[in-house]
């Protein structure tokens, strides 16, 4: 089947990751023909930057004006169009459907959430008046939910530490023997500076290696430049795929992530991580993120809970990094539950079994 994914940038990175993924996972797992619309195309072949070769030449990426630019010809009809958390589509696009001879199903892909409600709302109908069917797709954590992206299943950290991606290795030489890793991808407003300065309060010996562009998010605000005792190194990395970051992920010893694609990425890792949750202006993030913690700490004892709570919601770290030792084989354990209630595959697989 032919698919067509549009996707509009909001944030960054998070909608072109999710759809550069499920394009990914459809065509080299699924065998189906994509094309990806997108209003931003530099991120999203960025992001693409690093994948198979081969892949890539099976994915058509266009620019989101193509999806309508022969005007006077009618749209290639897909079998599914994907409109990628909720974006509007084209209404050049739209209007060459409404003359196909065989009409596509339309996705509405929604936001990933825990949140108990996605299990009723996930695949239901949404009449359109002009006909061509539409329905509703929730990405969740349930059985009875979209499932997640998991393409591809990383593997264990020991497994491939010595496969260091050639972008990486200046900087992995200067991470010290016997040092904490820490990663960084996090929004601009997270009390970051402050994280820091208590992490080094605690002594140790960390190593945070911070994504493309924090260094200069640490000074955002117009602060004096950011002073850190010497057990403390910051390594700023240049930006990298999205098969290098999971092996980034898979290497540090705790990971601070943020958006959907980066948030399940750090789960497959199975390490202990903040999810620095998109903040919305009614709070909603906070309903969303306590609903996630519900799952992810179902089985755990009461001393975790409370430090894993406290960690998501930018406690600082000498409040409950002396938790990082069971939280991590908490972590493990979580991995290998979502590897097994996502075993059929996963969102790429429901999808493609919805549609048929």
């Amino acid at each position: 089947m032919r698919w067509d994914i549009f996707c509009q940038i909001v944030d960054n990175y998070g909608d072109a990751g999710v759809c550069w993924r499920l394009a990914r996972s459809l065509s080299s797992l699924h065998g189906q023909q994509v094309r990806i619309f997108c209003d931003d195309l530099p991120t999203l072949n960025l992001l693409a930057s690093g994948s198979d070769e081969a892949l890539g030449h099976k994915i058509d990426i266009q620019p989101w004006e193509a999806s309508y630019s022969n005007a006077r010809h009618p749209v290639e009809t897909p079998d599914v169009v994907i409109e990628a958390f909720g974006c509007d589509l084209p209404e050049r696009y739209l209007a060459g459907l409404f003359i196909a001879p065989i009409k596509p199903i339309i996705i509405n892909l929604e936001y990933l959430s825990a949140e108990p409600w996605v299990a009723e709302f996930h695949a239901k109908a949404s009449p359109q008046s002009h006909g061509i069917p539409k329905y509703f797709f929730f990405p969740g954590f349930q059985e009875d939910a979209g499932g997640l992206l998991l393409d591809p299943i990383p593997l264990e950290g020991g497994q491939v530490a010595h496969l260091i991606p050639q972008s990486l290795k200046s900087i992995w030489l200067k991470l010290r023997p016997g040092a904490k890793r820490m990663s960084v991808f996090c929004y601009p407003g997270a009390p970051l500076r402050k994280w820091l300065e208590d992490l080094a309060g605690i002594g140790e010996n960390v190593d945070v290696l911070l994504t493309h562009g924090h260094a200069e998010l640490l000074n955002l605000y117009g602060e004096k430049t950011i002073a850190l005792p010497s057990n403390i190194q910051l390594l700023s990395m240049s930006f990298v795929s999205q098969d290098e970051y999971d092996w980034v992920l898979s290497q540090c010893d705790f990971n601070i992530v943020r958006g959907e694609d980066s948030f399940i990425r750090a789960q497959l890792a199975g390490k202990p991580f903040i999810w620095h949750i998109y903040p919305q202006e009614d709070r909603a993030h906070e309903i969303k993120l306590a609903a996630f913690l519900d799952l992810y700490l179902d089985n755990a004892n009461q001393e975790l809970r409370l430090a894993t709570i406290a960690a998501m919601t930018w406690a600082m770290p000498s409040q409950w990094l002396k938790s990082l030792e069971t939280w991590d084989s908490h972590s493990k354990v979580w991995r290998a539950h979502i590897l097994k209630t996502q075993g059929d595959g996963g969102l790429a697989a429901r999808l493609v079994r919805f549609i048929a």
